[in-house]
């Protein structure tokens, strides 16, 4: 009898737990996450003068609108331990003009070792230069949707009162 409680138990315990929580030494991480504008500019290299096209230094380039350069991009340094894997990036932002989040998502391959995302809001998905979320979560999910990691701006919420 006591068995079957303390079964119940684990097994109660373990589905009140948030998605990401079960993560495996095997899922992909996030080491950090850096956030700015990014001018034209910033991404030419004396090598797209020569041959016409963008050098990304091996960095993944995902664009909201892929023919425009300019705008607000996450800068996410990640780490995979396991073999190289499809996952959906899921960002959801609050703008200042807005109380209902925004959602987006990127396709991306994680290589094995990991490597740099650059998320790009770009075209007329972002107002302008002097704009900054109010607040962002970003999550790495799985092909099947499970989150494998998760990274959130300090407002994302509202913070527990003791």
């Amino acid at each position: 009898m006591i068995y079957r409680q303390l079964l119940f138990f684990i097994a109660a315990t373990i589905a009140a737990l948030p998605a990401g929580a079960l993560a495996k030494e095997t899922d992909p991480a996030i080491v950090r996450v850096f956030t700015g504008w990014r001018d034209v500019a910033s991404f030419k290299h004396v090598t797209e003068y020569f041959d016409g096209r963008e050098n990304t230094r091996g960095e993944a380039m995902l664009r909201t609108q892929p023919d425009q350069r300019a705008g607000y991009y996450f800068l996410v340094r990640i780490t995979n331990p396991g073999a190289p894997v499809a996952v959906n990036i899921n960002v959801q932002l609050v703008m200042p003009a807005g109380a209902k989040a925004r959602e987006f998502t990127f396709p991306a391959e994680l290589k094995s070792g990991g490597g740099v995302l650059n998320l790009g809001f770009t075209g007329t998905d972002w107002p302008d230069a002097k704009t900054n979320p109010v607040a962002w979560k970003l999550e790495v999910r799985s092909a099947e949707g499970r989150v494998l990691a998760t990274e959130k701006s300090y407002l994302w919420e509202k913070p527990t009162t003791p």
